[in-house]
């Protein structure tokens, strides 16, 4: 998904259906590759698109969704209901990292 203002690209956030061994439910989302321009962030866009496509998993019924978040996104995705599961650990070449997931509400 993409989000813009004007003709201009600001916002990305993908989704694919992959479970996480540390979830014990079924029908699980990764979000992967959530992104905001520079320029753009703090200004709320990174949660419009997070909670349309949250809202878009509850209507497939899909009742988790979980990320690898960057440490500097952790205290994002706290805000927006998610808790960290199990330690942190290191990407190489991008940094520590943290398992967090969200059950969605039916």
């Amino acid at each position: 998904m993409g989000i813009f203002l004007g003709k201009e690209l600001v916002g990305i956030c993908s989704f694919f259906k992959n479970n996480s061994a540390q979830i014990p439910y079924e029908n699980q989302y990764q979000l992967r590759g959530m992104a905001v321009l520079q320029k753009f962030q703090g200004k709320g866009i990174g949660n419009i698109i997070l909670n349309y496509g949250e809202k878009l998993l509850k209507n497939m019924s899909i009742d988790i969704v979980w990320c690898n978040a960057r440490e500097a996104a952790v205290n994002f995705y706290k805000k927006n209901g998610y808790q960290i599961i199990g330690d942190a650990f290191n990407i190489k070449d991008i940094g520590i990292h943290h398992a967090m997931f969200k059950k969605l509400d039916s």
